[in-house]
This record gives C-alpha cells, structure tokens and sequence, in this order.
C-alpha cells in the first residue's frame, strides 16, 4: 500500500509536506524556552512542588528536543538542509547525549521494515504485553536513573570500541564520537554558572534526563508500536494515541501521539501531522486506524498479560487488545 498516494491528493501532499524554516525555528525555541522557564521559576521559588514541575517539563522537553532532531533526521524540521542539519545536530541532538548521524539510518530502517523481522525497533514492541508488575518496576529503574545508568554505560562502551584494543585508541574512539555531546553539555554547565545558578545543570539538566526522561521514552516506545492489531497493514501496526494538554506538556511533546500518520506519511513536518490526522478521518479511515484514547488505555492494554513473556514475539497481539 502506496499511502500518500492512495489517500491524499496531488495538492494535499504538497499543503502537508510543506516545509517552514520560521516554523522549525519557533518549535525549537519554545523547547528551549520551556526548559530555563522552569529552571528560573525553581530557582525564584525554590519548593517540592515546583521542583517536581520542573523535572517533569523539562524532562518532557528533552524528549521533545529528541522529537525535534527525528523530525531533522527526515529533512523536516527546516527547509534549508544545512540549517535543518546545524540545528537538528547541535541544538536538539547533543543537548540529550543523542547523535543525529547515528540515529538517521537507523531509524530510515525502522520505517522501511516497520514490524518485520529487519525493524531494528522489533525489540521494544515485541515482549508485550506483559504483566503490571513488570512495568512498575521497569517504571521504578526509570524514575531511580537506573535504567540511564545502564543506557549510558553501554552507550560508552559502544564509542570505546574493542576492549583489547590500546587505552589511548580506545579514549580517543569515545571522544570523536561523544565530542559533540560533552562540548554542549559543558557549555549549558557554564551558562548556567554565568547565571550564578550552575547547580541548576545537575539538578535540572542530568536528573530530568536520567529520570523523567527515560520514563517518558518508554512510554512514548509502548505508545507507538506495542500490542498492535496487525504487523502487516500500514494502518494498524503502528498507533496514533490522543493526549489532551497536560499530556503534551509533560510526555508527548510536538505531536509525537500522531504516530500512525507519521508513518503513513513520512514527509509531513510533525506540526502538520494533526491535519494529516484530520483527512484520514474525513475519508472514513478511522475504522480501519490503530487509535487509543489516551496513554492510560494503551498502558492497559500493554499491561494486560498475567504474566511476562506470553506474547512470543509477533503473534497474539491482537487478542489482548
């Protein structure tokens, strides 16, 4: 099945498709904004509540600058190449320890073979569902950083290559593919310093990162391709899940639910994916779509096995929806 061409006209995906440098810019400002808004009103009125705010919004919009460098790694967020690059790379990848270069070919084959044997994402669909148990302690490695800890350090060993290889090769291997990351880190540490605040770096920079961050990804991963109905048909293996308000805020930033259309049309900025979503209702898709109410339901539904492990792989999905 040939989407775009199947159910959008010539015009709607030239209107759809169409790409905005003023709008990329203005979505990654409001991320960063976001993020030292809720640093400076923690540091103006210091308690548990705003505390537990900030980590949350910041947190979510540090997915959001991951949201942000996905859509660079299709081409989208700018129209100009060289700015949808520049940014995507030092502004929204970076800033999250994430690499752009790394991450495009991956995720180009994540879409050529969404739910098949080759999807590199098989793995994060496929042990579900499983039991609640089993998320909620997945939930507390999320929320005590362990499960940062464990990503990072393989991530680390990644970039130090071999392990018989000399220490010297191996340091300098880590540092040209993690320069980029550490250098803007250091450069948010030293902003924040400037400000007089540079324990806000630790405290509202690494912990939302290790923390509500890692929660928010996983669950987002649930959101987009667990317990789906059909593995083979472009419009139910993969899931669009509404979010209302305070959902965006803190877990699905720049439409991210919008998943299903995302995948149908790949072309489509994620600031237009709402439109998207709009027309395939208006052709009388919506029977056919993969649509959850909220992430409450899908979470049900991806919770809903007795105990773990009785998906085995691809098979029985659909009977636990």
């Amino acid at each position: 099945m040939n989407a775009a061409n199947d159910l959008l006209s010539l015009e709607e995906k030239r209107r759809l498709g169409a790409k905005s440098n003023l709008m990329g810019a203005l979505l990654v400002l409001h991320a960063w904004a976001l993020i030292v808004g809720s640093m400076a009103i923690f540091a103006w009125w210091p308690n548990p509540f705003t505390f537990l705010l900030a980590v949350m919004v910041i947190g979510g919009r540090q997915l959001g600058l991951a949201i942000l460098m996905h859509d660079a790694a299709h081409g989208l967020l700018f129209a100009d190449r060289r700015l949808n690059e520049w940014v995507g790379t030092w502004l929204c990848a970076y800033p999250v320890f994430t690499s752009l270069a790394l991450y495009r070919p991956y995720h180009l084959q994540h879409h050529r073979f969404t739910q098949q044997s080759g999807d590199p994402d098989l793995g994060l669909s496929a042990p579900f569902p499983i039991s609640r148990s089993s998320l909620g302690r997945k939930i507390v490695r999320d929320l005590t950083g362990r499960t940062a800890f464990l990503r990072r350090g393989e991530q680390i060993r990644r970039g130090l290559g071999p392990a018989d290889a000399p220490r010297a090769l191996r340091l300098g291997r880590l540092w040209q593919r993690e320069k980029g990351s550490l250098l803007v880190n250091a450069a948010l540490l030293i902003a924040c310093s400037i400000a007089g605040y540079w324990w806000l770096y630790p405290v509202l920079w690494l912990l939302p990162l290790a923390t509500w961050y890692q929660l928010v990804s996983r669950i987002r991963n649930i959101a987009e391709h667990a317990v789906v109905p059909d593995n083979d048909d472009p419009l139910r293996n993969t899931r669009t899940t509404y979010a209302d308000p305070l959902t965006r805020l803190v877990l699905a930033p720049y439409w991210v639910n919008y998943h299903l259309e995302h995948h149908l049309f790949m072309f489509v900025p994620c600031w237009r994916l709402p439109q998207a979503h709009r027309l395939l209702l208006a052709r009388g898709r919506r029977a056919a779509m993969e649509i959850k109410p909220s992430y409450l339901a899908v979470l049900k539904a991806a919770t809903s096995s007795a105990v773990d492990g009785t998906r085995g792989g691809r098979s029985g999905a659909a009977q636990h929806i």
